[in-house]
């Protein structure tokens, strides 16, 4: 039998504090660390990803090129690699953006509580998608992201939503 992959639980300052199998920190909403990749491409284009419809949460939903949780030992950098070729195939550069908190519950009474680590790569080909993982995927500039979000917000994950929103911010300033 498989063993329930661990989080690094953590407090608001990034200090590990313990680890805990991954379901129980969304049951009781426990803040832990992340990541997500933004992988784009010589068109400015980001690749998403269509969520695999047996996921647990979440199922058919669009959302940003691959994200997970660090394991025990394992860097920020190291560990957006390893899910970018478990997920869609192929491995880039990383360079991790910024970092921020946010929030998510969702209607199976599981809660998204994460200390994101954003990391942003560069790559001009198509994805070798891994079908247990992801349903499909596509290019899209920031802008009409932005507007098909808008147009059609349950379409896209509730995690995406937020990132991408710190992410146009990051941009910003």
């Amino acid at each position: 039998m498989l063993k329930e992959e661990q989080v690094i639980l953590v407090n608001n300052k990034d200090e590990q504090i313990g680890l805990m199998p991954k379901m129980e920190a969304h049951q009781k909403a426990l803040l832990h660390r992340a990541f997500s990749v933004f992988v784009f491409n010589d068109k400015k284009e980001l690749l998403l990803q269509q969520r695999a419809s047996h996921k647990y949460h979440s199922p058919n939903e669009w959302t940003n090129t691959c994200c997970s949780h660090q394991r025990k030992g394992e860097t920020n950098i190291d560990a957006g690699k390893r899910r970018l070729f478990e997920e869609m195939g192929f491995t880039c550069e990383l360079k991790e953006q910024f970092h921020f908190i946010y929030k998510a519950p969702f209607s199976n009474g599981l809660t998204e509580h994460e200390l994101d680590h954003v990391m942003i790569g560069h790559y001009n080909q198509n994805p070798k998608i891994n079908k247990d993982e992801v349903k499909d995927f596509c290019w899209m500039t920031l802008e009409n992201i932005k507007t098909d979000i808008d147009n059609n917000p349950k379409k896209y994950t509730v995690w995406f939503k937020i990132i991408f929103k710190e992410y146009l911010k990051q941009l910003n300033d």
